[in-house]
């Protein structure tokens, strides 16, 4: 089992100085991307910390993005630069030499995540170049209230090309705290990790959380918080966590890559089952009359759509902003969600987009039409599945699967049909497919 890497907020200055002074020698300047398509570690951090210092944005993407996935992020992103292998991303962080322009101490960006729509296309979210007011207000409002400082560390869970392990660590490094990297999430890996550093804090979504409870949750007092998002978290598996910590040191909190909009700490999610909690300081959130919810943000926490004026428009309404998910909010604040996106299955954490991946599987030869929808699944709250209409055996849309969608996308299951339900208009009823196949009760994948 190898040993976890380390990096405190001393190592952390030390490569981004020295990553900023490589990226300008390579001609890089504030405003430029740069394309990060490797696996996190302490490097990782050094550069994002050092191009955000910069004021150059860092773009992360997945490194298991199949060439047909990977080269439409790349033509959109148009970065100045691309990283894609360890030894690329260490070079930058080990030539030494330092900047000629004066680094910021707090990010003047924020890192450009690229998240898909119901069309399938990916959009990056872009907040352009951040003036020192608003610099310092956004790192201070994710900072201050998770309360996080230099008697921090933070362990890591999800891949740090995700927004918020990214962000998590990022401030902690900023905060003089440090950080614990285990390598890609193991039950038994991640929980030795724990008892040997005693980490103060964790961001973990809830497939990891039910893997950890099936394997015995680490046995520490060391969390002042543990903090989770990125899926419906089951009541069960939430309250045996809630067994497991103190119910005041776990956290849900629900946001997008876009922007933050609540935040629960346990306490009140037993008094209050269901709620994701009430809005975070400086939000206001309201529902239209379409059942979706806006939330107001300050200034410093608009983004927009990366060369996309048209998806940036229909987002914001004045100073509020959608990402289309449905919900309540009861006479005190709570917030409760009634469904993400239709179209939207969350696969441990990962937003998975039907359209990108019914894009990919259309392409097979004897594909007439695919429809691809989620099912309860008690590991990773949903399970990607797919019916498809035409002349295809299954091992065949395995294996294109295989070569053209990351893991995340690819269908665990797959049913061939002669129809699928439509509304009168002739669309397809994403929502009524599991039951109608039979895979519409929670299973457990292994």
């Amino acid at each position: 089992m190898s040993q976890p890497q380390v990096i405190d907020a001393a190592q952390a200055r030390e490569r981004a100085g020295a990553a900023a002074a490589a990226l300008q020698r390579r001609g890089l300047v504030a405003g430029d991307r740069v394309v990060l398509l490797v696996r996190g570690s302490g490097d990782y951090l050094g550069v994002v910390m050092g191009a955000l210092a910069s004021g150059i944005v860092p773009v992360p993407l997945d490194p298991a993005l199949t060439p047909a996935e990977r080269t439409p992020l790349l033509d959109d992103a148009d970065p100045a630069l691309v990283v894609d292998s360890a030894e690329a991303l260490h070079a930058l962080v080990s030539a030494g030499g330092h900047p000629t322009w004066e680094m910021s101490d707090v990010p003047r960006a924020r890192p450009m995540h690229y998240t898909s729509g119901t069309t399938g296309r990916p959009k990056g979210v872009y907040s352009g170049l951040l003036d020192d007011r608003a610099a310092r207000s956004l790192l201070a409002d994710e900072r201050d209230f998770w309360q996080i400082d230099a008697n921090d560390r933070h362990i890591v869970a999800s891949p740090l090309h995700h927004s918020a392990p990214l962000r998590f660590s990022v401030t902690t490094l900023l905060s003089g705290g440090s950080v614990v990297l285990p390598g890609p999430f193991d039950a038994a890996r991640w929980s030795a990790a724990v008892e040997e550093h005693r980490p103060t804090s964790a961001f973990v979504v809830p497939a990891h959380l039910s893997r950890l409870l099936e394997a015995g949750m680490p046995v520490t007092d060391s969390f002042r918080l543990l903090a989770h998002a990125g899926a419906a978290c089951p009541d069960s598996v939430k309250r045996r966590t809630l067994t497991a910590f103190p119910p005041q040191t776990v956290w849900e909190f629900y946001g997008s890559t876009e922007g933050q909009f609540t935040a629960c700490p346990g306490e009140e999610w037993l008094t209050r089952p269901g709620t994701v909690g009430r809005a975070r300081p400086g939000r206001r959130l309201r529902v239209a009359d379409d059942g979706r919810l806006w939330c107001s943000v300050p200034d410093f926490a608009r983004f927009s759509y990366w060369r996309d004026p048209q998806r940036t428009e229909a987002a914001w309404d004045g100073d509020a902003f959608t990402v289309g998910d449905l919900g309540r909010i009861d006479d005190d604040g709570f917030v409760y969600l009634d469904g993400r996106r239709d179209d939207l299955v969350i696969s441990g954490g990962v937003n998975v987009y039907p359209a990108e991946v019914e894009s990919a599987l259309s392409e097979l030869s004897g594909v007439r039409e695919a429809a691809v929808f989620g099912v309860p699944d008690q590991r990773w709250g949903q399970r990607v599945c797919a019916a498809v209409i035409g002349d295809v055996t299954e091992t065949a849309l395995v294996d294109w699967a295989a070569q053209r969608l990351a893991p995340a996308k690819r269908p665990k299951s797959y049913v061939l049909v002669d129809d699928l339900p439509r509304t009168t208009t002739g669309k397809v009823r994403r929502l009524d497919i599991a039951a109608l196949v039979g895979l519409g009760a929670t299973q457990e994948s292994r």
